[in-house]
């Protein structure tokens, strides 16, 4: 064990290790796709670390595949020697029909492919939910706010009846 007062790093071997919050704030999701992620050991070790952002990512094309762009993994801290660039672009792995329909989409125009979450699925393997949306304009994102808080308000209401 560490110091006094300090704990051992929690790892995570199945569930959520980043989110992406604003994704389903700033786009309508029409369908969401479920994609494995090319990582090396170290970018994979600083995942079960939790380290991990969404914030800025975004997923696209690339030479007939889709990437996953801007998504930050911090470099492993555990004494190996990790060399590997937090942002670069990663490959995601997807049915060859599932690229073609999500190319198809994006070529259209309007389309958007965002990153939603990374989690380790029930056999510990590294995926990203995408979802394939549409940008929402500011007025639609207050009448998702006003009827989020109508819905908070009414279980109040109704629970205060009880």
């Amino acid at each position: 064990m560490s110091a006094k007062g300090e704990s051992a790093p929690r790892l995570i071997s199945r569930g959520v290790v980043a989110q992406n919050r604003r994704g389903r704030f700033d786009y309508a999701i029409d369908e969401t796709f479920e994609a494995g992620l090319v990582l090396k050991g170290p970018e994979v070790k600083s995942l079960r670390m939790g380290r991990a952002s969404l914030n800025e990512a975004w997923a696209g094309e690339r030479d007939g595949e889709i990437y996953l762009f801007n998504a930050y993994i911090p470099p492993y801290q555990g004494g190996v020697l990790s060399r590997f660039e937090p942002r670069a672009p990663r490959k995601l792995l997807l049915k060859r029909r599932e690229i073609e329909k999500l190319i198809g989409a994006l070529s259209r125009g309007g389309a958007s492919l965002i990153p939603l979450d990374i989690h380790f699925n029930e056999r510990g393997l590294a995926k990203v939910l995408l979802g394939l949306g549409t940008g929402r304009k500011k007025v639609d994102k207050r009448h998702l706010i006003a009827e989020r808080e109508w819905q908070r308000d009414k279980a109040r209401i109704l629970s205060a009846r009880r």
